[in-house]
């Protein structure tokens, strides 16, 4: 696939750059119009024919080791967990080069978020937009062009309304009904994208400013529904990094205590794919001096062994929620953009009242995130959520780049994903002695161990060998898991290389 600026962001708004650029700097305005046209092959074959090659020299020193790195001046839990050796100093495609000299298989994309791997030819257009002149130093009451394009390609693709189609999206902007996702909030990280979410469902309950006009639930008392761990604690779930989000999860155990004493929200666990228990908790909180403020669930669990939560369990708890009057957040940070419809909320066939997004768009070069959400929930004022730096307009051009491939190649992403899956499957099949079962949905998989010492061995094998995996046996509820996250540029040929390491790895076991 080829595309251009202009192809991405319009003839107009290029026109208009390139004409400030030639006044501003005195350039040739010609050769501005020609570098807003030039297309720019997004994947090139030589790049996949390059990336495929450099896969067999995984865990060979490439170039030369550095002898004297920087010490730092990060905390004792930082620099306890840094890895050093394995710091990049540059990397193509899956592949990239450590500060010791040896090649490492990106195979967790990069803790996440390098849903393109590196050096992606198509975010060539970037640093076309950089050399225009467009600026990224904007401010939430200058949102530019670009943003504002953005913001409605991700309401459309939300809906599904159809590229092209401007009377079905003046339609959508304009509807007030609930559960319909028509407005975006542009933030910096997840953790920013779902306490903005959190903050909107607290402002249903009590008032952001003292001149705001009653919630419709003031005097309740908010409970807030996670999706639990195993042993029926909160543990399982992972919406952020900010104190209130930390504390949906388990952390600041006393400042949790001191909270619901207060009565100024509770927190309650719901069992992973079961409606039932669903039903029962919300029948329970959703009465008397309570109300069920909202449920905040990802999709994949990725910081909880890569749990799947089930369709059917999805869809029966939307229903409730929905007859409750509880809104619901879809936390995509982690699973967004490796769906070929962009969020996999969409393959689920749901209706949430938020979807946080972020990770993926972005391709890990900017913390650019967003909250996606409903007019009915549109509560907040502007500086009720707002960061400084949100805004940024190549931010948002790297999401129109990434979002433009995946919706060309949607249906390769997806049997990749399958294909790796299914090579996950058969190699449990051949070591029932230590692997339970494969978790997890496409490029988003782990595989369950039955000890802790398995894993740990395992994934010591494989990070040895250059091959960036990680277990997951610090959560005493969830089984011990290794987890894996490949990039959508992921071909066969790094499948079955990394299929290959795993067996050695497992047959060494």
């Amino acid at each position: 696939m080829r595309r251009s600026l202009s192809d991405l962001v319009g003839e107009e708004y290029c026109a208009a750059v390139c004409a400030a650029r030639a006044f501003l700097t005195g350039a040739d305005p010609a050769n501005l119009a020609a570098s807003a046209a030039t297309k720019i092959d997004f994947i090139p074959a030589t790049f996949l024919d390059r990336c495929n090659m450099l896969v067999g020299e995984v865990g060979a020193g490439v170039s030369s080791a550095m002898k004297s790195s920087a010490r730092g001046a990060g905390t004792r839990s930082f620099n306890s967990a840094t890895r050093t050796g394995a710091a990049p100093i540059g990397g193509y495609g899956f592949t990239r080069i450590g500060e010791d000299g040896r090649l490492y298989l990106v195979s967790k994309s990069e803790h996440y978020h390098a849903s393109l791997g590196h050096e992606f030819p198509g975010y060539e257009l970037v640093e076309i937009a950089r050399s225009l002149g467009i600026s990224n130093v904007t401010h939430n009451n200058t949102r530019g062009h670009i943003t504002r394009t953005l913001e409605q390609e991700l309401v459309r693709s939300a809906s599904a309304i159809q590229r092209g189609d401007t009377a079905g999206l003046g339609r959508l902007l304009d509807d007030t009904a609930p559960h319909v996702l028509n407005r975006v909030i542009n933030l910096e990280t997840g953790s920013l994208a779902v306490e903005a979410a959190l903050k909107m469902m607290l402002a249903r309950f009590f008032r952001l400013a003292e001149t705001r006009e009653s919630p419709p639930y003031e005097g309740k008392i908010p409970v807030f529904l996670v999706v639990g761990d195993f042993n029926g604690g909160i543990d399982a779930n992972y919406h952020g990094t900010t104190i209130l989000t930390q504390v949906l999860r388990g952390l600041w155990p006393l400042v949790r205590g001191k909270i619901e004493e207060a009565e100024i929200f509770l927190v309650r666990p719901v069992e992973i794919n079961n409606p039932d228990s669903f039903r029962s908790v919300v029948e329970k909180y959703d009465t008397g001096p309570y109300k069920v403020a909202g449920f905040f669930h990802e999709i994949v669990l990725m910081n909880y062994g890569a749990v799947l939560l089930s369709k059917e369990f999805l869809q029966a708890a939307y229903s409730i929620c929905h007859a409750h009057d509880i809104p619901v957040i879809v936390d995509e940070i982690q699973s967004c953009m490796w769906s070929p419809e962009f969020f996999l909320f969409r393959e689920y066939g749901l209706n949430p009242d938020f979807v946080s997004v972020g990770k993926g768009f972005p391709g890990g070069h900017t913390p650019a995130s967003r909250i996606i959400t409903t007019a009915p929930m549109d509560n907040l004022n502007q500086f009720g959520a707002l960061v400084t730096n949100g805004q940024e307009e190549l931010s948002s051009l790297y999401y129109l780049v990434t979002m433009s491939f995946v919706q060309e190649n949607g249906s390769y992403i997806k049997e990749l994903g399958e294909y790796y899956h299914a090579e996950l499957e058969q190699l449990a099949a051949r070591y029932p002695r230590h692997i339970d079962r494969i978790e997890g949905l496409r490029h988003l998989s782990s595989i369950y161990f039955h000890s802790e010492e398995s894993v740990t061995r395992f994934v010591r094998t494989l990070n040895e060998e250059c091959i960036d995996i990680s277990s997951q046996a610090y959560k005493a509820s969830a089984p011990p898991a290794a987890l894996t996250k490949l990039p959508i540029i992921a071909t066969p040929e790094m499948v079955d290389f990394l299929i290959d390491r795993m067996d050695m790895s497992l047959r060494a076991l």
